[in-house]
């Protein structure tokens, strides 16, 4: 059976679920709720000075019928006195030893600093998380994401930190950069012990069309927020490969946080080499519970595969991403219907013939409701497959026998691209496009003779 349990930069855990810091690891009721409830960590809401907050906090992106798509929130690090987390810190570290307990950390100065660490480690934190990436209230202060998108000032606060430290040290980031390269780069010269990321994105999820004010409207107003939630997702992943593949910052340990909702989720971010997963969102969404299901599919995805630990999968994905100028133009995939599953919507004709290469053709009268690929307009762009609302009725299938391998480099280096305005080795000659004139007949028209 596979064994969950890590260490991940000296701090050890049962399983590589951690709470990320935020609402839900606001008081030691909560964090012991979850410990109970099968959660293997949690960073506590950050501590520093206590914060006012105000009313309401949160927003939202829906998308159709799914709720919380994307979250934001303008809620800033803990307003509670310090002594109270601290004194229920030292209950929970009592109660779950062997859990990962990690505080937060977001002060100014550094003998603040020096005194905050103390107080942390004299309540048995495991390890120290490092604040750096909130994108709203705390940067106006110059700290959170002003630190992060800075990294001659994060680097001289996280040596200010190892300097002081005696348990192990996360680094966290904020997405809120161009290359996030550059403070990773900096928290590990710095000897960060590890990394997590990402911090939330900068946003506006939404205008009040009553009071013209961005969601959450407070007494009419509104700012910016940090956006998180499964919406995301993406932006973490790549980032997370980006650290990973950097040759001075992959070994590094990274805590994977962004859009984390369920055992896949988990998955892909080990896939690309996280060797602990922060989740937030999904707990604020579905409760603490979602913990099982992780768990569950976790191990089935690893007793499948005979892994014994997430060691042995952590970064496989890394190989096969690379730069677009390595990938082969040879390699040529058709989109084809299964017509069993298909139930006549027309989506895929639409987008294809308004979004991509017009490679759908309908049915014409009397002859059924099954729409047609028109193969030698099909450039296997993905997208029909991708609108079709029934699973598994439209597939990409190969069609080239995987003799070639030919990459936009390979053609660079061999003077084989097109260098004119009208080259003959462009990738769209003689690709058919209908008449413009066609766009204006509003009649379906039989496309098969194309």
């Amino acid at each position: 059976m596979a064994d969950l349990s890590i260490n991940f930069a000296g701090i050890k855990a049962p399983n590589p679920f951690w709470l990320a810091s935020a609402p839900p690891t606001n008081s030691g009721y909560q964090i012991m709720k979850a410990y109970e409830a099968g959660w293997g960590g949690a960073v506590w809401k950050t501590l520093g000075m206590p914060t006012i907050n105000v009313s309401s906090r949160y927003g939202a992106t829906n998308y159709r019928d799914t709720r919380m798509a994307g979250f934001s929130n303008i809620e800033l690090i803990s307003d509670r006195p310090l002594e109270d987390n601290l004194r229920e810190m030292r209950e929970v570290t009592k109660r779950f030893p062997n859990h990962a307990t990690i505080a937060s950390l977001m002060v100014d100065t550094r003998q603040e600093w020096n005194d905050i660490i103390k107080m942390v480690e004299d309540a048995g934190a495991a390890g120290i998380e490092l604040n750096f990436g909130c994108p709203h209230g705390m940067c106006e202060r110059g700290m959170g994401s002003a630190v992060g998108q800075d990294p001659v000032v994060l680097k001289t606060i996280v040596e200010w930190v190892m300097d002081a430290a005696s348990i192990p040290v996360i680094t966290k980031l904020s997405p809120n950069i161009s290359h996030i390269t550059d403070p990773g780069m900096a928290a590990v010269e710095a000897k960060t012990d590890a990394i997590s990321l990402i911090n939330t994105v900068k946003s506006i999820v939404g205008i009040d069309l009553d009071t013209y004010a961005p969601y959450p409207v407070v007494d009419g107003k509104g700012t910016n927020g940090g956006y998180c939630g499964p919406a995301v997702k993406p932006i973490a992943l790549h980032m997370l490969k980006e650290l990973k593949q950097h040759p001075q910052i992959k070994d590094t340990p990274v805590s994977g946080i962004g859009g984390i909702e369920t055992w896949r989720d988990v998955v892909e971010y080990i896939l690309l080499g996280a060797t602990s997963v922060q989740v937030c969102t999904a707990a604020m969404h579905y409760g603490f519970g979602i913990v099982r299901e992780m768990e569950a599919g976790l191990r089935k995805f690893m007793d499948e595969r005979g892994y014994q630990t997430i060691y042995d999968f952590a970064g496989k994905a890394l190989p096969n991403v690379t730069e677009w100028k390595h990938l082969n133009l040879e390699y040529s995939v058709k989109a084809k219907i299964n017509e069993d599953k298909c139930v006549g919507c027309d989506l895929c004709y639409i987008a294809c013939d308004d979004g991509a290469h017009q490679a759908i053709a309908l049915p014409q009268e009397g002859q059924g409701r099954i729409p047609s690929i028109i193969e030698e307009n099909c450039v296997g762009c993905n997208l029909c497959s991708l609108v079709c609302p029934v699973e598994g009725c439209i597939t990409m299938e190969r069609k080239d026998d995987g003799s070639k391998h030919r990459t936009w480099d390979e053609r660079t280096q061999a003077d084989n691209i097109p260098n004119t305005w009208n080259d003959d080795r462009a990738g769209g000659k003689g690709h058919y496009v209908p008449e413009p004139a066609l766009a204006l007949e509003n009649k379906r028209k039989d496309r098969s003779k194309w």
